[in-house]
């Protein structure tokens, strides 16, 4: 009423009346749009009218959508996707337990699996000849991977789920140590399984913000709503009876793959199926990316590009290989400017031969060739390379033009690479292999804090090349707003263990401004948690235990279920001489994660500082 009382005045009374009936007219349209009346097309395809991209809209789980969609349903939990994890079982695991012994000759531990009823355990132990000096067993609670290439397993201690030290390779049926524990990497029961991880291999978990890897609950394979956004606006709609004709509309209250632009349908596998050095956008999380939406808006994936290495590749970079086939890229400039209820059928994309639906176990080889044949039956050059037409005598243009290769990441495992091209001669395989930088897969330009972001994160977590490092140096001195550099700066002078420049720059920006403005907010990456901890750390490396114990109290408020933050906090406290905070601090981790050894340490320790040798 007081937008209508205000009206009167500012319009005259004919004026007004006009106005009244076009927004009754225009309130009743939306009423109905996207229920019984079908929403206008969108040349986009993701259009903002999604009603489940709205922060109302809630995720209902897959056997709410098996109600309806009951045969889709049946399919679907036979695919990898369906089979992506689970509770671990004996019907889960594809493993051989015949034979499971592993060594790592690095570390001197021996593996082996074995059953105890219904429930899996691993063992692991040490011999000294043939007699055994160490011995452990852990549960496996749960199987991740389909079974088509792996299995892995992990254990969850009240909530907190961590990798265990051995993965089932099917395709070589053999028993081996996990990807990343080769090479003396072995963190035997100890891998954190976080968020990024998780929300790949699997829908979406209840996490516990300020953990690395605690979560309430954790669901039983990727789900239906992974692909097509929250179902809760979906569900209500149908139920109420309304319905739309999706062979002509498009269905706004669920996105329909199939129905959103190349790029919008693309970012949806790319999600998942581009596997590298994903930079979150500012305040985003892994959870925030619903499917019609922009992946760059909320996160960037960076791989480093080298010159002559062509023919490499890791696993989950289906996405990005096939986007630099020639296939791919003419295909799409032909639906460019067409405006279609499903752009896709006219170019390729990755379900022109993948029905995301059904298990490509399950897929008949014709489908696969047919996605070629549609283009190139005519092609005159292509029958002259093959003395005929592909449909008649082809039968499988996958082996040349996409061949089985090894991925640089996963032992033992072969997967076909996505790159449709030419079969390469062994010269061009034998190039020189050149760094060019690290290149954005899924945003052409992204900003420069990105782009350092990107290359310090490439340094941390997956190859210690300090090129890298020289690299995100030259983005982060051009860039003068330091306030929206801290944590990258920080992180940067952290890995370097320039700790006075950290100090020099929380001075800069003001450190009461940095406790009280801007290292405040709790988040599922912890991004203000990890700086704090390390300008903790950065002053003890100062020897100023005082402002020390005041930051690293800041990291364990924004998380206090980092478990190692709090193991940190807990040192410094006994260092300042506050053994009964410390024990406190190490009490409390142990009812969190009775498996965290630091912790029993520590306050081993402090027990004999106190002369309490027999507790």
């Amino acid at each position: 009423m007081f937008g209508f009382y205000n009206l009167y005045f500012l319009l005259s009374k004919k004026t007004y009346i006009i106005s009244c009936f076009a927004l009754i007219g225009l309130l009743f349209y939306q009423c109905q749009s996207g229920r019984d009346q079908p929403a206008a097309l969108s040349s986009a395809g993701n259009s903002p009218v999604y009603l489940n991209h709205s922060d109302t809209a809630r995720y209902v789980g897959m056997e709410t959508c098996k109600l309806c969609h009951a045969s889709i349903y049946n399919t679907f939990i036979k695919t990898g996707m369906g089979k992506s994890f689970d509770l671990a079982s004996r019907s889960k695991s594809a493993g051989d337990f015949s034979s499971t012994k592993i060594y790592d000759e690095t570390k001197g531990f021996y593996y082996r699996a074995f059953w105890e009823h219904d429930s899996l355990y691993f063992q692991e132990y040490r011999l000294n000849h043939k007699d055994t000096i160490h011995s452990r067993t852990e549960q496996v609670n749960y199987i991740i991977g389909s079974g088509q290439h792996t299995n892995s397993h992990l254990s969850s201690t009240n909530g907190y789920v961590k990798q265990m030290p051995m993965t089932f390779y099917t395709q070589k049926g053999k028993w081996d140590l996990p990807p990343g524990f080769e090479h003396g990497n072995n963190t035997r029961f100890n891998r954190k399984i976080g968020l990024e991880c998780m929300s790949c291999h699997n829908a979406y978990p209840d996490f516990v913000m300020g953990s690395e890897n605690k979560y309430i609950k954790v669901p039983q394979g990727i789900d239906c709503e992974r692909c097509h956004g929250p179902g809760s606006i979906h569900v209500a709609q149908r139920s109420s009876g309304s319905k739309i004709d999706t062979a002509l509309y498009i269905d706004y209250s669920i996105v329909n793959p199939s129905k959103l632009s190349i790029e919008a349908q693309f970012d949806i596998c790319q999600r998942c199926h581009l596997q590298g050095n994903a930079v979150l956008k500012p305040n985003r999380s892994f959870f925030d990316f619903k499917p019609g939406q922009k992946l760059s808006d909320f996160m960037t994936v960076f791989l480093p590009k080298y010159k002559g290495a062509d023919d490499e590749f890791i696993m989950a970079s289906h996405a990005d290989r096939l986007k630099q086939s020639a296939c791919f890229i003419k295909s799409v400039e032909k639906v460019q400017k067409k405006n279609q209820l499903k752009p896709y059928k006219e170019a390729l994309t990755c379900v022109t031969c993948h029905n995301p639906h059904v298990s490509v176990k399950e897929t008949n080889t014709k489908l696969f060739n047919q996605a070629c044949v549609s283009c190139h039956a005519s092609n005159e050059k292509i029958i002259l390379a093959h003395g005929s037409l592909p449909s008649q005598n082809i039968t499988n243009c996958v082996s040349c033009h996409m061949p089985v290769s090894d991925a640089l990441d996963i032992p033992h495992v072969t997967v076909h690479d996505h790159y449709i091209r030419k079969p390469l001669t062994s010269k061009e395989k034998e190039k020189i292999k050149q760094f060019v930088g690290l290149y954005a897969v899924n945003e052409k330009n992204p900003e420069p804090l990105t782009r350092a972001k990107a290359y310090i994160n490439q340094y941390d977590k997956f190859e210690a090349n300090t090129i890298y490092l020289d690299s995100a140096e030259r983005i982060l001195v051009s860039m003068a707003n330091k306030l929206k550099t801290v944590h990258a700066e920080v992180q940067f002078y952290f890995i370097k263990q320039e700790f006075g420049k950290i100090i020099a720059l929380i001075n800069k920006i003001g450190e009461q401004k940095c406790y009280e403005k801007i290292l405040v907010k709790k988040s599922y990456d912890n991004q203000d948690a990890w700086t704090a901890y390390r300008i903790g750390e950065s002053y003890y490396y100062s020897n100023n235990l005082s402002k020390a114990l005041i930051w690293l109290k800041r990291a364990t408020e924004l998380a206090p279920y980092h478990l190692d933050f709090r193991n940190k906090l807990g040192t410094y406290l006994s260092a300042n001489g506050d053994n009964q905070m410390a024990k406190k601090e190490f009490n409390f981790i142990l009812s969190q994660n009775p498996e965290f050894v630091q912790a029993y340490s520590n306050l081993g320790y402090l027990e004999l500082v106190e002369g309490h040798s027999e507790a």
